[in-house]
């Protein structure tokens, strides 16, 4: 039996010992060096795994409070209407505000803090921007300042949503981007209940201010951003007598004429538009095909999403098999099935299965997609390739719902 023994300079020497002597002798032997070999690939493959998987779990739970904030003041507006002496219309404001501070926030702290400072820099603006966005919601005395407030708080929400896949996007197998637009689907579906515990709790103002939650993630999002600027700082050095290259664009032209990226964004955007419209649009239908009222409805579809949501890491697992151009077909595809069952099937079980089939196929696209669309831009526009990429799931958030209460009150086919 041998054993395997650093030496004081790091090498490795194997040393031969007796049952009833240990560590006797020490003629190395052929053995264990070809036993070690043949037992090192397999651990730092399981270690790989499992440090993405916590990675991915991180960054997840750095997003996903900002998807809280889109869906978290749904069930709370009605009594923030009445404290603030303001009709319904007028409270939806405070949804409407964060959706566009998140659609301008995007872009901006993709190209602003990000470009010289890194995903560290857009999450120190970030967290910043929340917690003030934050204390200006619950100190606000009238509904304006209170809109304001939802506004500066999503800039940053966005920022920390830029951020967490702007990280994720170094794994170009897109398992952590997967597992991050999953936690941000989920976060998305989980705070329409999150938003409702929370104003029975504190009251409807801390419904508003659930992107609070990124904060948690603060410290180690911010390690893990630093250790990865660290390592590029350490890998772009050039010798002094090489030329440094040229500086990247500030416009974003290379990328919108980038067809891969053209074809990633376009999909994300269609993908997003169906996926929020469907929101809108899925429980209307199931109340009318059952009659249940707007909780027990609420909760169904809400269940719905998120099992597709979830569902959707299969999706993501099985993409390397299926490569880009099978992949973006079964997107397509899923979400083009989704929509047609959630608008014309009679029964409400296939409304809620189209519903679920566009969470599922919008979640793993958000993640799978972002690998595919910076794949053929250099490094140095990859953070704000990114931005622009959100910036169009972004848009679908806002125009998915519009678009379904157009057609609820044009065309009548939903």
């Amino acid at each position: 039996m041998t054993a395997v023994q650093a030496g004081p300079d790091g090498s490795e020497a194997s040393t031969p010992q007796a049952p009833d002597a240990p560590g006797a002798g020490k003629l190395q032997t052929p053995a264990a060096p070809r036993a070690r070999k043949l037992q090192t690939p397999a651990a730092p493959g399981a270690g790989h795994q499992r440090a993405a998987a916590r990675t991915g779990l991180l960054l997840a739970a750095l997003a996903a409070p900002a998807a809280m904030g889109v869906s978290g003041p749904s069930l709370a507006l009605p009594e923030a209407a009445r404290a603030l002496a303001v009709d319904a219309p007028a409270a939806a404001w405070l949804m409407t505000a964060f959706g566009l501070g998140m659609a301008v926030g995007t872009p901006l702290l993709s190209a602003t803090a990000g470009r010289r400072h890194g995903p560290a820099g857009v999450i120190r603006a970030a967290a910043v921007l929340v917690s003030l966005g934050a204390l200006l919601v619950l100190l606000a005395p009238n509904l304006p300042l209170a809109v304001a407030g939802r506004a500066l708080e999503a800039v940053g929400a966005a920022g920390l949503n830029v951020a967490a896949f702007q990280l994720a996007g170094r794994d170009r197998s897109g398992r952590i981007p997967g597992l991050v637009a999953i936690g941000s689907a989920a976060g998305g579906t989980i705070g329409l209940f999150a938003g409702a515990a929370v104003a029975g709790a504190l009251g409807w103002r801390g419904a508003l201010v659930l992107p609070l939650l990124s904060l948690l993630s603060l410290r180690p999002a911010l390690r893990m951003a630093g250790a990865e600027g660290t390592e590029t700082a350490g890998t772009s050095r050039t010798p002094a007598s090489t030329p440094a290259p040229a500086p990247a664009p500030a416009l974003p032209l290379d990328i919108l004429r980038n067809r891969r990226f053209l074809a990633a964004a376009g999909l994300m955007l269609a993908l997003s538009t169906v996926n929020f419209g469907l929101l809108y649009a899925a429980p209307r239908r199931v109340a009318a095909l059952t009659g249940w009222g707007a909780v027990e409805t609420g909760a169904v579809a809400s269940v719905a999403a998120l099992a597709g949501a979830l569902l959707s890491w299969l999706l993501v697992r099985a993409a390397p098999a299926l490569g880009p151009v099978r992949l973006k077909a079964a997107l397509a595809l899923g979400s083009a099935v989704g929509l047609v069952l959630a608008v014309a099937a009679p029964w409400p079980v296939a409304v809620l299965i189209g519903s679920g089939a566009s969470a599922l196929v919008t979640a793993g696209g958000q993640g799978l997609l972002t690998g595919a669309a910076t794949g053929g831009l250099p490094a140095a526009r990859h953070g704000l390739a990114i931005g622009l990429f959100n910036l169009a799931f972004l848009i679908g958030v806002a125009a998915g719902p519009a678009l379904a209460a157009f057609a609820d009150q044009t065309v009548q086919f939903i």
